[in-house]
């Protein structure tokens, strides 16, 4: 055992979550945008977009509530904030914009709620909270893009709003692998639990059984 994880274990950090059915899938900011090297995307961004794939056919299939983020502004800018002063180009995500479009392969079918949001996390300002309450979930599968941001600020505020964050870990993606990894540390020691998704499915198996 690593001194950090002796450290973090000591103070009594990294509790296991039990994972409570009914379970739900958020996928965040799976776009276009974030697909693309050249926008906003890179590191191990493809990996995740890929593994997501059957992991939101096996949601579907068990019939569990799913929501996908965008992240869009306003045509005239009228709602740039101050994310947007640190990254300037996020202004360029608009409603008809293909970069703020989700990727095809993860396109959401009739009842699956779509979010749209001009901050990081996919609660703040939105209806995400009520939308997921009012069907009972109680853990919240959480995949998308980035890790050390969206997917972070995300988790966080799951859990500050009393769901259970489950992390799928190849699910999640950043533009650089060290906060990427750092950020699922972190989110397991302090806010989640992170599983790989097909450790998640079984014991989510398990759970329903």
């Amino acid at each position: 055992m690593s001194n950090d994880i002796q450290t973090y274990s000591r103070q009594g950090f990294g509790a296991q979550l039990e994972l409570k059915a009914p379970f739900g899938l958020l996928i965040i900011d799976l776009v276009n945008g974030f697909a693309n090297p050249d926008v906003f995307g890179g590191g191990n961004i493809p990996q995740a977009i890929a593994n997501t794939v059957p992991l939101l056919a096996e949601a579907r299939k068990r019939g569990w509530p799913v929501a996908h983020t965008r992240i869009v502004f306003a045509d005239d800018g009228a709602d740039a904030n101050v994310f947007t002063l640190k990254v300037p180009s996020m202004l360029g995500l608009k409603e008809d914009d293909p970069n703020s479009a989700i990727v095809p392969e993860l396109a959401p079918v009739d009842g699956e709620l779509v979010v749209r949001k001009t901050v990081p996390s996919a609660f703040f300002g939105t209806s995400l909270a009520a939308w997921l309450t009012h069907r009972g979930v109680q853990t919240l599968l959480v995949a998308g893009a980035v890790t050390s941001g969206c997917v972070r600020a995300s988790v966080v505020d799951a859990m500050q709003y009393g769901f259970r964050p489950l992390v799928v870990s190849d699910c999640v993606g950043d533009r650089a692998i060290a906060p990427h990894d750092a950020n699922l540390f972190d989110m397991e020691q302090k806010y989640a639990t992170v599983m790989t998704r097909d450790e998640a499915l079984a014991a989510l198996s398990k759970a329903e059984a």
